[in-house]
């Protein structure tokens, strides 16, 4: 571990200490910690964040009561590894868990967080799509588990709960909320503290899963919403942000890009990765996948009426993320997400924590995903150990601390899909700039200016006026690669 992030280490278990002192002060007891993570969610898909029509009254209530960061930046945008950064507060260049390849074995292996809080005598629940590897079977750190293989389905899924894989019928989304209100409930009549992980299969689409869990690429995949929702958003008009491209067309304003999408419709390719290009941005799949979070903010309304009617609501913290953004054609791209534009590197979080969130507040302090395991570790008066590279937010939550001045983002590129094998980036974002350097093609480096285009449409990286700047971000960036790998 590199020097800064040892301190940061030391930093993060006085910090940890003093809240956790002043917190049992007040209530005579740590608090329940329950975090959701919805698959795919982009930053701006809730009413909160300011979406036209969706409607999310119980995510719009944890905004309302809690608190909304504006700047959570994931430490990379691509399912498998951000939820290991997630869990370890490790970037993936330290986790190993570097693509959505299988990782199976790897993933038992991992120094979760969840081990650490029920080390120091929490009750632990795991819910949902784990995803790091295709195996289906308990992770250790936790009491009581409930997963599926692979992706997993969304109507009459395959669930692990009781030490053995069943079919369930139902809708994936509900089932998955029926057993962490199960957990929840029996949790709250105990003695201990309680942590629940629910793992969300929504928003991502149902695909062809063969027997081993892998997806078949040649079978389009779709969004699927529970009967009760389907058709609620038809007809109503999708919100395109200013860069937007239609489909198989190349932007002509980011070469890299542009080179990608190419690789991505050529001859021969486009057979394979059809269930990845056709109608992926089309107005008719930007409705499904809202459809689709309804159930989601149903779910966290239940857990919300739950908590309250077992008496632990106000001794509950509630941290509401996803794993990635997703791409509704901004760019030209369609659900790669894994690219380090802003609506695949942005994250949805809110923290609902009574006593130390302001209700309403709206934080634009940057904090990055691998900084979740060690606030929530704060807020529990657990151990940060010093293999976590995160650093707690939980005293910006309080206002106490400003937060990051930079977030470090990375992507290695991986297998699942060719034409992306050389899309590997590590990136710089500060609450202006980012800088992206694009491993095999440096070429095509980046600069953009996020305060005078937000959209990133103009790479500014030759501008003769940006120079002094850009040094610095390459300095930045060499240090933040240092660190991430433990030189």
């Amino acid at each position: 571990m590199g020097r800064i992030n040892r301190r940061q280490a030391l930093q993060g278990i006085g910090a940890s200490l003093g809240l956790a002192a002043a917190s049992r002060a007040a209530t005579g007891k740590r608090p329940n910690i329950v975090m959701i993570v919805v698959d795919d969610m982009r930053f701006d898909e809730f009413g909160a964040a300011g979406h036209p029509w969706l409607e999310t009254p119980n995510i719009d209530r944890l905004a309302r009561e809690g608190a909304m960061f504006t700047e959570a930046i994931h430490a990379i945008p691509l399912c498998s590894p951000n939820r290991a950064s997630i869990l370890t507060g490790q970037y993936p260049s330290r986790h190993g868990v570097a693509g959505n390849e299988a990782r199976s074995e790897l993933s038992h292996r991992l120094q979760t967080f969840p081990r650490a809080l029920q080390r120091s005598g929490y009750r632990t629940g795991f819910v949902g799509k784990w995803h790091m590897g295709n195996d289906a079977t308990p992770r250790p750190g936790f009491d009581y588990w409930v997963s599926f293989p692979g992706q997993g389905a969304i109507i009459d899924p395959q669930l692990h709960e009781n030490g053995r894989l069943t079919t369930v019928p139902g809708y994936i989304t509900d089932l998955l909320t029926d057993r962490s209100l199960a957990f929840l409930h029996a949790a709250a009549a105990g003695s201990q503290p309680f942590f629940l992980y629910l793992g969300h299969k929504a928003i991502h689409p149902d695909a062809v899963q063969h027997n081993d869990g892998s997806i078949d690429p040649n079978v389009p995949s779709r969004f699927i919403p529970a009967p009760r929702h389907d058709g609620r958003y038809a007809g109503k008009a999708v919100p395109r942000r200013p860069n937007f491209v239609p489909p198989d067309q190349l932007p002509d304003n980011n070469a890299q890009v542009a080179a990608l999408l190419a690789r991505k419709y050529a001859a021969g390719t486009r057979a394979r990765y059809k269930a990845e290009i056709d109608a992926s941005s089309s107005d008719a799949t930007v409705r499904g996948r809202a459809e689709m979070l309804l159930s989601i903010d149903e779910g966290l309304g239940r857990i919300l009426r739950q908590l309250e009617a077992d008496g632990v609501l106000e001794n509950t913290v509630i941290l509401f993320t996803s794993d990635n953004g997703y791409f509704h054609g901004e760019h030209g791209l369609s659900v790669e997400r894994r690219l380090p534009f802003e609506e695949a590197v942005k994250a949805p979080l809110l923290v609902r924590a009574p006593g130390l969130a302001r209700p309403g507040s709206r934080i634009d302090a940057l904090v990055s995903s691998v900084d979740l395991a060690p606030t929530v570790l704060e807020l529990a008066g657990a151990p940060i150990g010093p293999h976590i590279q995160g650093r707690s937010f939980a005293a910006t939550l309080s206002g106490a601390a400003r937060g990051r001045d930079q977030v470090y983002i990375e992507y290695g590129g991986d297998a699942v899909f060719d034409w992306l094998d050389d899309a590997g980036y590590r990136a710089i974002r500060t609450r202006q700039h980012k800088y992206v350097h694009w491993i095999q093609h440096p070429e095509r480096d980046a600069l953009y200016d996020l305060a005078s285009d937000p959209f990133e449409q103009r790479n500014r990286i030759g501008d003769p006026a940006l120079a002094p700047l850009l040094a610095d971000l390459k300095a930045r960036l060499r240090a933040a690669v240092a660190d991430a790998v433990g030189l």
